[in-house]
């Protein structure tokens, strides 16, 4: 697993939820869930499942990709966190064949410890962002473009994993695509049922009531995006 830290998944709802002045009841009675299940996520003592994530993220009007930029806005970043350490002002960047190295104002460095970092455009296998929901259910951060509505992910479902504790199916604004590179994962899609093999993708209207579920004994691993999420 990567060795990326993510803030609390719980802390980020809470503080969304204040924002819109929305009670932990009226939160939970819109998503259908209990308001002791709401208080647990926020305070961290529970994750949420996929589809419990989506309906939060969807009540309240933001991006799942916001849950992994969580922090309090109001508390300053210190100054070391925003330099690199070497001495110059500028950092230097390589140029073309024979071209003299760029520079770039030490400015430009500290905006990638914002919350609206743009990730990448390299991502190294060992330093991936990630998120444990509950369910057996990985996310895996794999890029971000900042202003771009896309979740990019590497997901994971565990043996046993699901979208859905409840087996209930999910909706939620957005568009999927999804790629399978091993394992086995059943996708329930309205009233079909399909089962995804590695090399299978599929995509669809994220509107659409589905779940996810791995029956199997390895992990079902694969690539996903999700454009068009709510900001």
């Amino acid at each position: 697993m990567s060795p990326a830290v993510v803030p609390p998944v719980g802390a980020r709802i809470r503080q969304a939820r204040l924002e819109r002045g929305t009670s932990l009841r009226a939160l939970a009675r819109e998503i259908g869930v209990s308001a002791s299940l709401v208080s647990q996520i926020e305070t961290g003592k529970s994750q949420p499942s996929v589809s419990t994530l989506y309906a939060i993220t969807t009540t309240l009007g933001i991006s799942v990709e916001s849950l992994f930029d969580a922090r309090d806005e109001a508390a300053p970043i210190p100054p070391a966190t925003l330099r690199p350490a070497i001495p110059p002002a500028t950092l230097r960047t390589a140029g073309p064949p024979g071209a003299s190295p760029a520079t770039v104002p030490l400015t430009l460095a500290a905006l990638a410890a914002e919350p609206g970092r743009r990730i990448g455009p390299l991502v190294a296998a060992g330093g991936r962002e990630t998120l444990e929901l509950d369910s057996g259910v990985v996310w895996e951060r794999l890029g971000r473009v900042p202003g771009a509505e896309t979740d990019f992910l590497l997901v994971t479902y565990r043996p046993g994993g699901s979208s859905s504790g409840s087996g209930a199916l999910m909706r939620h604004p957005g568009t999927e695509y999804g790629y399978l590179t091993s394992g086995e994962l059943i996708l329930t899609l309205a009233f079909e049922e399909y089962t995804l093999r590695p090399g299978d993708s599929v995509c669809f209207e994220s509107t659409t009531p589905h779940r996810y579920r791995n029956d199997g004994e390895v992990p079902a691993v694969g690539v996903w995006f999700v454009s068009g999420d709510v900001q």
